[in-house]
């Protein structure tokens, strides 16, 4: 079982990306925090397979939640979600390589990071 933790201030974003998520993979278990703090109790209670993390939230934002999880976590897929497509942030997210992700979160705008996220989880497991 694959678990997905979403992370994003606006329930609606999660829900819609949730439901993007069960669209391409209906057996993977989603698990929301609505902020980095929640996200960080959440890893530390959870097995975590891989991440979606809004840019913009208030407190840490997704780019330091990332670096937390990349520290803790070094192998776990990590996608940064965003409607704020600036350079710098597109730079950043690849330096804790993550992949960046526009808003809003379609089928096509995650298909290529859950795929790639899949074959990585396999490969660990094999």
């Amino acid at each position: 079982m694959v678990k997905v933790l979403l992370v994003d201030d606006s329930k609606l974003a999660r829900i819609v990306a949730g439901k993007t998520i069960a669209a391409l993979h209906p057996d993977w278990q989603r698990v929301e925090a609505s902020n980095a703090d929640e996200a960080i109790e959440l890893v530390k209670t959870q097995a975590i397979d891989l991440a979606v993390l809004d840019f913009n939230m208030p407190g840490k934002d997704g780019l330091e939640l990332a670096a937390e999880l990349r520290e803790a976590y070094p192998q776990m897929p990590i996608a940064i979600i965003t409607a704020n497509v600036q350079n710098e942030i597109i730079a950043r997210a690849r330096e804790l390589n993550a992949t960046f992700v526009g808003k809003p979160v379609t089928e096509d705008t995650i298909k290529g990071f859950l795929s790639g996220a899949a074959l990585r989880l396999r490969q660990a497991s094999a």
